[in-house]
């Protein structure tokens, strides 16, 4: 704990920041709860957008034999091309984080009549998969910076709750008995001195 000094401008020092610190507390209990609302619901995504992959891959397990022929593998692959992966923001708990809207893919064109006929269906599920991988890098952002923010929320919730509250109120109650016993001192010395005025009082009268 650190030191005080037992004065009554130290005691409104502390009664101020106690003021201070319990204003601020339940806004912060709030902001933890809507983390932590935010965080599971950040891992619910996380967590579809993966076991929507999955099921993509099982879905069209059927066409990955096409893509052992090399020619044809570097075929597609030459018809997939990132042109941009497009991401928002939003704000969430005061902190900004980013939001997935699409993978935008450079325009192609092939003859129809000279490409195989699963052509189109392997080229449409190559692009289905790299814009839900692209959306996972950002929901795995997203998570990441609301949880950090959730154990930064956490531990200043703490240190108000079990650190600087219980400091503030324990130091008003030191300086409280400090300068109750000074003011009982000061009564009790007056009345001596005042004792001994009297008695002076009376020997000098005899």
């Amino acid at each position: 704990m650190a030191k005080i000094k037992f004065t009554k401008t130290e005691q409104k020092h502390q009664q101020d920041a106690l003021k201070q610190f319990q204003r601020f507390l339940p806004t912060l209990q709030l902001k933890k709860q809507q983390l932590q609302l935010e965080v599971r619901l950040s891992l619910e995504r996380l967590s579809a957008n993966q076991n929507e992959m999955r099921i993509l891959m099982e879905k069209l397990s059927h066409l990955f034999t096409f893509f052992g022929d090399p020619q044809e593998a570097e075929f597609f692959a030459s018809q997939v091309e990132i042109k941009e992966v497009i991401a928002g923001s939003a704000n969430i708990a005061g902190i900004t984080i980013p939001v997935f809207e699409k993978v935008d893919f450079t325009p192609r064109q092939w003859d129809l009549l000279s490409t195989p006929w699963h052509a189109d269906e392997c080229i449409s599920a190559l692009k289905e998969m790299i814009s839900l991988r692209a959306a996972g890098k950002i929901l795995e952002k997203q998570y990441a910076l609301l949880l950090a923010e959730l154990v930064t929320t956490t531990q200043r919730v703490n240190l108000f709750e079990k650190v600087k509250i219980p400091e503030c109120k324990e130091n008003i109650r030191r300086i409280r008995i400090y300068m109750s016993d000074q003011e009982t001192g000061a009564v009790a010395r007056s009345k001596i001195a005042k004792n001994k005025g009297t008695a002076r009082d009376g020997q000098n009268q005899c």
